[in-house]
Parts: C-alpha cells; structure tokens; sequence
C-alpha cells in the first residue's frame, strides 16, 4: 500500500514542510545546546584562574584581601560546603568539593588553625566530628557572597529587569537538573534554588 493510500498520513509539500520545519529546530536546539556548553567551559577557565579572587585582591588591597589574610579559594570553598549543609564530616566535605579525602583533611586542618571552622562531636556517632562555622567564618563567607553579589550586579548592570530575572530563573533551574544528571553537589543546588545566584 502506498502512502498516499493510509489514512491521515501527510504526504507532498507540508510532509516536506514539516520534515525541514523539524530539521530546522533540531539544529537551532544543537546551536543553544553548544552555547551553553562553551559558556559553561568559560566560566571553569576563569574560574580556574581565580579570577574572582584577583578581582577582589585588587578592589580590596592587601590590608583586607592579601595573601597574609586571605584563606586560599579550597579553604573558602569548605566554608560554602559547611555553610551548606549546617555541619559535615571530613568525608561528606571531601564528597561536596569533589576532592579526595586527604585533600579535604588538609583545607579542614587550614580552616581549623584560621579559627573559621571548628569540630564537634556528631550527636548521633560519637564515633564522627562534624565541622561547623564559627562567627569568623561565617563573617568571612558573608564578606564573599556580598563580593560576588557585587561582581554579578556591576556584570548585569545594563541587562533589563526582565533578563536578570530570566537568567537567576534559568540558572537555578539549570544547576538544579545539572546535578541530577550528574549525581554530584546536591545541596549546593538546592541552595542556588533557594537563594538565587550569586549568593
């Protein structure tokens, strides 16, 4: 049987229309889907060039920000992981940064002698010590979320209302099913979901 003999099927020009109409959002979808994959792979460069860092060294000077007062970027980010999640375990921190064990034991011991975290035994194991913030450290961490803060309002500060919303929208959305795919960093998502970005 022919095509044209089933019923309901489509067949000359709009079968050719709706096939190109397809062919031509699949390929707008891969050109998005390449964006923000190029976009995501700019941010892990600059982010591996410390670049908020440099910024803040610079903005601030050395009295506040300097290589003698400022905690290295792992130990701050144990402090988001802690902050996070109210207390962690070495090992569940280990888990939260995506570093080994003994990594996470080193950024816990820094953070430890800087007075930014301190241990307590878990109530439920008496077997574990979780790490929890002390005012120092939480002082420091609302210091860094008001730094980024800034930096994404000074970055979108022509951007209309409308496309701020869209993107705090869109990006929590984004690094919510980012983590789902990729099992990892749960409670930070949860948090971006929650606060917005750049807290």
């Amino acid at each position: 049987m022919d095509r044209k003999d089933v019923p309901g099927a489509a067949t000359g020009p709009q079968t050719t229309e709706a096939t190109a109409g397809i062919a031509g959002i699949e390929a707008t979808a891969e050109t998005e889907v390449a964006g923000i994959a190029d976009a995501l792979v700019a941010l892990r460069r600059s982010q591996s060039r410390r670049t908020l860092a440099r910024l803040a060294a610079r903005r601030t000077g050395p009295a506040v920000d300097g290589p003698s007062t400022a905690p290295p970027d792992g130990v701050v980010q144990l402090l988001d992981a802690v902050e996070g999640a109210s207390a962690l375990a070495v090992t569940e921190a280990a888990s939260a940064l995506g570093v080994d064990q003994p990594r996470a034991s080193r950024l816990a011991a820094q953070a430890l002698a800087a007075g930014l975290v301190r241990r307590e035994a878990d109530q439920t194991d008496g077997r574990r010590s979780l790490l929890r913030l002390t005012a120092d450290g939480r002082a420091l961490l609302e210091r860094a979320h008001a730094f980024r803060r800034g930096v994404v309002a000074e970055t979108t500060a022509g951007w209309s209302p409308e496309d701020r919303a869209n993107l705090a929208r869109l990006l929590a959305r984004f690094v919510a099913d980012f983590a789902a795919v990729t099992g990892t960093d749960r409670p930070a998502a949860d948090r971006l979901r929650t606060d917005g970005p750049g807290s």
